[in-house]
C-alpha cells in the first residue's frame, strides 16, 4: 500500500499547530509549524513526492535503505531527504519521518514554544492510543 499525497496531508496537519500554505504557488503544498517548514508535498508530480527534514545521519541511512529517498530536491541535502511516494517505503515509516522532521524542527524553537509544542504532541499521541484501545481508529 502506499500512502497518498491526500492521506500525508492529513497526517501532518494532525500535528500541533501544523498549519499548510501555498507560498510557491499551485503545486506545492508547505506544512509549517509556527512558521517553519517541516513538510513540503507535491502531489502533481508523478510519483507524488514529499521533502522532510532529517537528521543529517538518519537521512543517509534512509537513503541506503529505501531507494525511494533521496537527497532533498531544492534543499540543503545534508538536513532534507525527498521521499518518492510510489508504494516502496512503508507507510508506517514515512509516517515516522513526517513526525521526525516535525521535531527537528520543533527542537530548534526556544523553550517555552518548544515546551508548548511538546506537550500538545505528547497529549496529541495519548488521545490516539487512547481511540486506538477503543477500536475507533
Amino acid at each position: 500500500m502506499s500512502v497518498t499525497p491526500a492521506e500525508l496531508a492529513r497526517f501532518a496537519l494532525g500535528l500541533p499547530e501544523a498549519a499548510e500554505e501555498q507560498p510557491f504557488g499551485p503545486g506545492v503544498e508547505v506544512y509549517k509549524v509556527a512558521g517553519k517548514i517541516f513538510a513540503l508535498l507535491s502531489p502533481a508530480r508523478m510519483p507524488p513526492t514529499v521533502a522532510l527534514k532529517c537528521d543529517p545521519h538518519l537521512a543517509v541511512a534512509l537513503r541506503e535503505e529505501y531507494e525511494a529517498v533521496i537527497p532533498g530536491y531544492h534543499l540543503n541535502k545534508k538536513h532534507w531527504n525527498t521521499v518518492i511516494l510510489d508504494g516502496t517505503v512503508p507507510d508506517a515509516e514515512i509516517e515516522d519521518m513526517v513526525v521526525h522532521s516535525y521535531e527537528r524542527v520543533i527542537a530548534g524553537f526556544p523553550r517555552l514554544v518548544r515546551q508548548r509544542l511538546e506537550r500538545a504532541q505528547s497529549d496529541q499521541e495519548r488521545l490516539r492510543v487512547a481511540l486506538l484501545r477503543k477500536g475507533r481508529i
